[in-house]
Order: C-alpha cells, then structure tokens, then sequence
C-alpha cells in the first residue's frame, strides 16, 4: 500500500513538472503561492492575433515627444482627453525628445528637423471660422500675436520665425540629437472668442499643437513626421493657478468611489499624437487628411475678400430672375459649390467651405452657420440656401416679328387663332420678368433676350389703336396687364443709325 502512494506521488511530481515547463506553473495548487496572470494571458490559446505578427507598441512607436511643464487639471474623467490651465503671457516650456529606437529613421540623424508650434481652437466650429475670429482678435489687439517664442529661455532651437500673418504660429530648427526645449507664451484667453452675454462666460478651449517636418529632396522642410497637440484653456495672470486650485478643492470633498472616475493631476502634460494641422505644407501619406484645397476661377485667382456692396453678377438667359437659376443643389461638386458662394457674394468663404460639396453645404442649420460666419453673414447664407426664387412684380411674354409676315392684322389673328404664323410655324415667346417697373427695365431685358446691342434702342414704343406710336413710359409699363403677349418689331431711327421697338 505504501509502495502504491508512493508511485502516485512520483507520477503526480512527474505531471507537475512536466506542467511547470510548458504552462509556466498552471497545473500547481492555488494554495502553493502566487502566479502571473499575465504570463497566461500571453499563452498562445489566449491570444487572438497571429503570434509572428509585431506587437502594437512595435508598429505605433512615434518618433518624437513633447512635453510641456504645466499640472493637469484632477477635474477630469477617466477616459478623457487631458486639460491644462495656462496663465496669459507666462512662459511655459516644451520639451522636444527623441523617441526614436535604434535604427529607427536613419535619415534624420545628424541632421536638423523644423518644428511649427501653433495655437488653435479646440471646438470644431470655431475651427471652421478660424481666420474670421483671429481677424477679429488682430483688430481688437493690433499689433499683438496670440503666440510667442520666448527665446532668451529656450534652448537648442535655432533659425526661429514668426510669419506676421499667422500670428497664432511660431516655428524653429532642432536637432534631435541634442537637448531642446522651447518657451512658449499664449497671449490670448479663452473668453476673448466667448460671445458676451451676461458675463462670467465659459472660456473656450484652445489647443496646443506641435507639427514636425524633415527635409526633403529639395532641401525644404515639407516632409511629415509627428504631430502631438494637447488641451489648455488660458486665463488672465494668475488665474490658471486659482483654477487649478479650485478644482483641487472640488476634488478632496468628493467620495472616494467618486474620485476613482477622474483622472489624477500630473506634473507635466504630455501632448498626444494627432492628424497634422491642415494648413501645413506637405503632402501626407496614408491616413493622415490632406490640405483643403485652394480653389482658383477665371474671375479671380485667390480667395480675397470682396467688396461688401459689390453688385449680383448679370442675368443671364432669357430675363430670369438670378435666384431661380441658381439654386444650389444637393448633387453639387466642391467645385460647383465654391462657384456658387462666389456668384452669390460668400467669397470670403470660399477657403472655409472649400471641402464642401452642395449637400455639406444644405445639411448645416441656421444655428450652425450663425456661429460659422457670424449673424450678419449666417443669416444670409441660410436664406440663400433655403430661399426659394422670389415671384416677379410683373411678367410679359413677347415674340420678334418674322421679317416674312405680311401684315401687322394677318400676324395678330394669326397669334390669335392658336399662335401661328401664315406658314404654320408656332410663334416662340420668351418670358420677361420685370422687377423695377420701368421702362429702362423693359429696353434692357428685350435686348438681352433677343441680342440686341442695348445702345442702339432709342425708344420703346407700344402700338396703340388706329396704329398709333405710344412711348413706353415707367407709368406705362407700370399699367401693363401682368402676362401680356407681344409681338415687337424693330425700325430704323430718322435721326441716326440706331432703331425703335415697336410693342404690338
């Protein structure tokens, strides 16, 4: 019996060991001590993907990072994206690291990298009006940039610039392979873009972003490589730091089971890898989103702003009231969609809406373009995408007199028996529609319609009883019947080489 327990406690040594090799302690007791959960984790009946495959961490290492001293904010959820509070005009610094690994990305060792730091707005909306609200902002505040390199404090960077049309962006050269640190200042502060209201607003929330390029075959620093950006909102001095505090207060009297739903404060805010900023000049690759591009017309070859009271571009066709032609559809190219904010006086949009194609364009709400292009300029865009076309004060319809027609009295009861002419061909009438009622209105469009070259009209004339020559005055016109039919015949003036019509 003895000899029996003792070969099953061989056999049991003999399994355990033999389990030990292979599922690194599994087949043990629970009781015997501890184990790894995730040496079992990575068993390969656990894992899902291809084991030859490389590890996430090993095909999404970024090259570079940066870090900004300044504390987050505790007052944030778990799974949200980090918040930090700037004061107005203090230097912050950034600090710009090698992330590299070895072997990683040979062709910029030893060399020089540009680095555009910028700031823009958190919230989409505001990024669709971005040049109108900094526009704004440069009125407000001339002379002052929202952002600024502090150059006496920062170290490493060299051949910086500041463009003094992009007052929200400063760039510089850089060496990986050495210590960098840039001091950056933000001049602007989050209520300023806040409409004012009652006051005490909320602050909107800005974004900083950090854009790296390398050199290409040129020699120019157009090639993409990491972009990281981070949250922040900016207060007037010392006010980020009372903020900070603030939320540190609201914090502690929360319960413990609360405080687990909030991230901690950290010391420092790592910026977060991100899209590259759409105005940068490079050409991405993969995933990344292009640059919107730069629409051009035979009009004009940039997106100026025009004259606010510059005039509707010509009728065109036969008298048509412009509106009822030129309606925007959904089924709109981003090509058509531009020449239709430009023929509708919105050039100074072109470059914001210059991704947007007809049914973009009608699926935004009065409330949205409101907040795009401001009340003045929302309000009439919306009504130029809902409107429907206005009815005209008064229509005529009229017809030329064939040259072949015998008599004035055949061609009348011929257009009124069925609107023929002696040969049977149908009279085509084209419709006009008046909307000043006057009779410069009537030469005008008559002479659209038919091609007639309007400085050779001398008068306009109605045919009244017994053949008379009635002059067509504004009273005149402003007594037609609405849907009166003409027919019009021109003769030659007495006096020179131009001619009168005659209404009929």
């Amino acid at each position: 019996m003895a000899w029996v327990l003792k070969m099953d406690e061989v056999i049991e040594s003999g399994l355990v060991h033999d389990f030990d090799a292979s599922l690194s302690g599994i087949g043990q007791e629970l009781g015997a001590g501890a184990y790894s959960m995730s040496d079992v984790l990575a068993l390969p009946i656990f894992k899902q993907e291809d084991p030859s495959l490389p590890l996430d961490g090993e095909t999404k290492h970024p090259p570079f990072q940066y870090v900004m001293c300044a504390a987050t904010s505790p007052a944030v959820k778990l799974h949200d994206e980090t918040l930090t509070y700037l004061n107005q005009g203090q230097s912050y610094e950034i600090r710009m690291l090698d992330n590299r690994k070895m072997g990683d990305m040979p062709e910029i060792s030893g060399k020089l990298v540009k680095s555009i730091i910028r700031v823009v707005f958190h919230d989409r909306r505001l990024q669709y009006t971005e040049h109108q609200q900094l526009e704004g902002w440069k009125w407000n505040r001339p002379g002052d940039r929202l952002l600024d390199l502090d150059i006496p404090m920062s170290v490493g960077i060299i051949d910086t610039r500041t463009n003094p049309s992009q007052l929200n962006a400063v760039e510089f050269l850089w060496d990986p392979a050495k210590r960098t640190s840039a001091f950056i200042q933000v001049h602007c502060i989050s209520t300023e873009f806040t409409p004012r209201k009652h006051g005490g607003e909320k602050g909107v929330p800005f974004r900083i972003q950090v854009d790296t390029f390398k050199q290409n075959e040129n020699g120019e620093y157009t090639d993409h490589l990491h972009s990281a950006s981070c949250q922040i909102k900016v207060f007037k001095p010392k006010g980020a730091d009372r903020k900070q505090k603030t939320d540190r207060e609201k914090m502690e009297k929360r319960t413990a089971h609360e405080k687990e739903k909030y991230q901690p404060s950290y010391d420092t805010t790592i910026l977060t890898e991100c899209s590259p900023w759409p105005d940068t000049p490079t050409t991405y690759a993969n995933n990344s989103p292009s640059p919107a591009p730069t629409f051009t017309s035979s009009q004009q070859s940039t997106c100026s702003v025009p004259d606010s009271n510059s005039s509707s571009p010509n009728h065109q066709g036969d008298g048509v009231s412009q509106a009822s032609g030129e309606q925007i559809q959904p089924s709109a190219t981003t090509q058509e969609t531009q020449q239709w904010l430009l023929k509708n006086r919105f050039s100074s949009y072109t470059r914001l809406f210059s991704n947007f194609s007809g049914a973009d364009l009608l699926k935004l709400t009065k409330e949205d373009l409101v907040q795009i292009c401001g009340a003045a300029d929302g309000i009439r865009l919306y009504n130029s995408l809902k409107s429907r076309s206005v009815r005209p004060r008064l229509t005529i319809y009229v017809c030329q007199e064939q040259p072949s027609s015998a008599t004035l009295q055949a061609q009348q009861q011929a257009a009124g028996s069925g609107g023929e002419n002696g040969s049977g061909t149908p009279y085509v009438y084209h419709a006009i529609y008046l909307e000043e009622m006057v009779a410069s209105e009537v030469a005008r469009k008559l002479a659209l319609v038919f091609n007639i070259p309007l400085h050779q009209i001398n008068q306009v004339y109605r045919q009244g009883p017994t053949g008379i020559h009635i002059l067509v005055s504004d009273q005149v016109v402003q007594n037609f019947q609405d849907e009166s039919c003409f027919l019009f015949s021109t003769v030659k003036a007495e006096n020179n080489d131009g001619i009168h019509i005659i209404l009929k």
